[in-house]
């Protein structure tokens, strides 16, 4: 049967699970956009204002859901547009699949300036993507979907891109599509020597420690994580991106900010899903160096930076850790040791201490933590109170705390938010702004307004970008610039887009207002006007 390049793609990304297409049309992808039409019954095509709010929503659908989140976008400008989202994902350890349009393919690299035409186009998506792919013919479409899909199933989830020149997507092609490769079969399991010398060093561990990063989500790890931890009365730190990976609520678990108490009298500490580095390159955090790492990541890049005297695990955390509890369970060593529970509440009521002056944004996160359910998902942004989130909010379930990760890339909240609800729509989604942050991607308020996508969308707005501020003025006499914002009136552009607007403040508002618009299930915008915070950044370490 013949069907051009675009149906081969959109069949195959049917065969492939795909339920949703974000994306921008455009010129260069007429035919995939076709193709899509024709298998509209199956996937659902998204479409947004701004590229880098397709790909932005590909990335929260990821990593709340655990399947490929799917963007398209055309090449040059829109490629362009969507590379902070893709760097993000990068970041995150997100699986997105990036359809990226191209120049038609005999004109590639010729530089004759034809519509859209970027220098090395293949090259900067290569700086963001663990792996890419140049479609040649229609004929090879199936087959490079299907690698692409299984790159991000197989090693550490990181976005994969497929450039498809128009040419390519218009071409007939007798070609067939391609058994997709199931995730679960392609999890690599560590070496057996090196599981049997972990579960030594561990059994032994006088008093052992976890440290669990994204990762341990990602693969669906959290119910491994804490039977490990039961077993071992191993308190889990959880990292800015790991926090869920066990719930906050468990006796064992432990913020980075607790954690700094019971990291530094760890013998040994199990990290799982992270590359358990602070920002200068040291291992950490915590201060004092354990005495071994038993690092178990999917990425051989981030273990290639272990001593000599670790014990490096290469494989997936879930498939690592049921290997773990095999070799463990019934050891002398493990499974009878007293409870650290009295441990980790002494460092949870010293976190709690330290915390309590970082008002009103604990108030807040207490007010949202009150309305949100437990499996309810928060995607926090870089605003006072969103810093706040990764010391100071409890969350209970996997896939629920979402963050920008080392990037820290302003304004991705509230699309990435838009993608979670997406893919979770029988879940509630709040999304923390402030309001320099949620300027980036407002427009896609349109967006929420055209699919009904039910979040709730809180803007914390002081008039300015108040953490900057407050930075310039605290290193140089007082001086800052280019810090102060003019805003729109809020509930008017939320108005205008016709979005439910509501304005609050003080923490009982906000509480009334989220759980106003989680029981409407409908795109609320919430203003809370705040002036100076406290700084909560010598917390945040």
């Amino acid at each position: 049967m013949s069907r051009t390049g675009g149906e081969l793609l959109a069949q195959q990304l049917v065969r492939e699970g795909v339920t949703h297409v974000f994306g921008v049309p455009g010129q260069q992808l007429y035919n995939a956009i076709d193709g899509l039409g024709q298998v509209g019954d199956t996937i659902q095509y998204i479409s947004t204002r701004h590229e880098q709010g397709a790909a932005y929503m590909a990335d929260g659908y990821a990593r709340t859901t655990g399947r490929e989140g799917v963007c398209m976008v055309v090449p040059g400008p829109g490629v362009l547009n969507a590379l902070a989202a893709l760097s993000t994902a990068y970041a995150c350890s997100s699986p997105v699949l990036f359809i990226a349009g191209t120049i038609p393919s005999g004109l590639i690299g010729k530089g004759l300036g034809v519509l859209h035409e970027v220098a090395n186009q293949s090259q900067i998506l290569d700086s963001v993507t663990k792996w890419h792919a140049l479609a040649r013919s229609a004929d090879e479409i199936p087959e490079l979907v299907a690698e692409g899909f299984r790159q991000l199933r197989s090693g550490r989830p990181r976005p994969v891109a497929i450039e498809v020149p128009p040419d390519v997507l218009a071409a007939a092609s007798d070609a067939g599509l391609v058994e997709p490769s199931l995730g679960a079969a392609l999890g690599v399991v560590p070496d057996a020597a090196a599981l049997d010398r972990a579960a030594e060093v561990l059994a032994n561990a006088r008093r052992p420690a976890i440290y669990a990063g994204w990762g341990v989500q990602a693969a669906d790890a959290s119910d491994e994580l804490r039977r490990v931890a039961e077993l071992l009365q191993a308190p889990v730190v959880m990292s800015r991106g790991g926090g869920g990976a066990i719930s906050a609520r468990h006796p064992l678990a432990a913020t980075k900010l607790s954690g700094r108490r019971l990291m530094p009298d760890a013998d040994v500490v199990l990290a799982v899903g992270t590359r358990f580095r602070k920002y200068s390159g040291a291992s950490g955090p915590g201060g004092a160096e354990p005495r071994v790492v038993v690092h178990l990541d999917a990425d051989p890049e981030t273990l290639a930076t272990r001593s000599d005297g670790d014990v490096r695990l290469l494989g997936d955390a879930r498939l690592g850790l049921v290997q773990l509890l095999r070799r463990l369970e019934g050891r002398p060593g493990a499974g009878d040791r007293p409870s650290r529970a009295d441990d980790v509440a002494v460092a949870r009521a010293s976190a709690d201490k330290q915390l309590a002056p970082i008002e009103p944004q604990m108030s807040f996160l207490r007010a949202i933590r009150r309305v949100l359910p437990d499996d309810g998902i928060l995607v926090s942004e870089l605003t006072q109170v969103g810093y706040t989130i990764r010391v100071g909010f409890e969350f209970t379930a996997p896939r629920t705390n979402i963050t920008p990760g080392y990037q820290g890339t302003l304004g991705y909240g509230f699309p990435t938010a838009l993608g979670a609800k997406v893919g979770n729509p029988g879940k509630a989604v709040v999304s923390v702004n402030g309001d320099g942050g949620f300027g980036w991607c407002l427009q896609e308020l349109a967006t929420a307004r055209q699919y009904d996508i039910g979040i709730a969308i809180v803007v914390f707005n002081d008039g300015a970008y108040g953490n900057v501020q407050r930075e310039l003025e605290d290193r140089f006499e007082g001086r800052s610039l280019g810090t102060d914002l003019t805003n729109p009136d809020f509930l008017a552009l939320a108005g205008a887009f016709g979005v439910r607007g509501v304005r609050t403040d003080g923490p009982d508002g906000l509480e009334r207002a989220v759980r106003d618009a989680l029981a409407a299930d409908a795109p609320t915008l919430i203003e809370v006007p705040v002036g100076e915070m406290p700084d909560p950044w010598p917390l945040l370490g």
